[in-house]
Order: structure tokens, then C-alpha cells, then sequence
């Protein structure tokens, strides 16, 4: 054995974004995408388990939604990684991660916040209209009394 006791499951790549590449605008995909290059736009998966690693040269300057992540570049934005995360050592993340299992490498940086969830929570949206929030709030209360 190489030092590492751990068995992964070979992750099959999908969608390759190479080194050279800077994409502009929303990236959906299924299954796995690895990116070498830079994405200016959201992440996003159309599959419950779809998989993104980002190498440690990549970089995502928008929000990623992606059940199981890889990260060991850069993210400026909050990551949503609704069963698994693994922060490399040379993770870089400007933002939140919303997590069910995590696994974080030393040196891996994490500029935001680290929350915890459960596999049914969703995050609550940031930029709700204050009548949208009470209503969530007080379900079936009547305002006038």
C-alpha cells in the first residue's frame, strides 16, 4: 500500500474543462465534471450524484450546487454540497459551504462560514421579500389577529 489506507471510488469524468479555458455563464451537467481551467458563472449538477473536482489550478468565480465536491482550487462564492465535500490542501473558498459530511485537509482555507446539514434542509434564500419571510416564519398565522 502507497500511505493512503483509504479506497476511493474512481469518480467517471463527464465533462472536462481543460487549463486553458475560462468559460463565461452557468455550467449545468450530469454525472462528473472536472475543471482545470476557470468558470465565471454558477456551478450547477442536474444529478443526485453527480461529482466536480477542481484541481488545484481551477477556479470558480460563482456559486456551486453540486452533491459531492472535490475542491483543490479556488471558489469565490458559497458552495452547496448536499452529501459530500473534501477540501484539499490547496482549497481556497471566498464564501459559505453548506455540507452533510465533510472532509477538510490541513492548509485547506475556508473564508465564510461552515454549516452543517441535514439531507432535507435547504438552504434559506438570501434575498426574500420581508412579507415572504414572515409568512415562512408563522405558517398559518393570521396577521390581522
Amino acid at each position: 500500500m502507497l500511505g493512503n489506507s483509504k479506497k476511493r471510488k474512481s469518480a467517471k469524468i463527464d465533462s472536462l474543462i481543460g487549463q486553458n479555458t475560462e468559460m463565461h455563464g452557468d455550467v449545468h451537467f450530469s454525472g462528473g465534471l472536472h475543471v482545470d481551467g476557470k468558470i465565471k458563472g454558477n456551478v450547477i449538477a442536474e444529478d443526485p450524484a453527480s461529482l466536480l473536482t477542481l484541481s488545484d489550478q481551477g477556479v470558480i468565480e460563482g456559486e456551486v450546487r453540486v452533491p459531492n465536491v472535490i475542491l483543490n482550487g479556488r471558489v469565490v462564492g458559497d458552495v452547496y454540497a448536499s452529501e459530500r465535500i473534501e477540501l484539499a490542501s490547496e482549497a481556497r473558498v471566498s464564501g459559505n459551504v453548506y455540507y452533510a459530511l465533510i472532509e477538510m485537509a490541513i492548509g485547506a482555507e475556508v473564508n465564510g462560514k461552515l454549516v452543517h446539514q441535514t439531507g432535507g434542509e435547504k438552504p434559506a434564500l438570501t434575498h426574500q421579500k420581508p412579507e415572504a419571510a414572515e409568512a415562512q416564519a408563522a405558517p398559518g398565522a393570521n396577521p390581522a389577529g
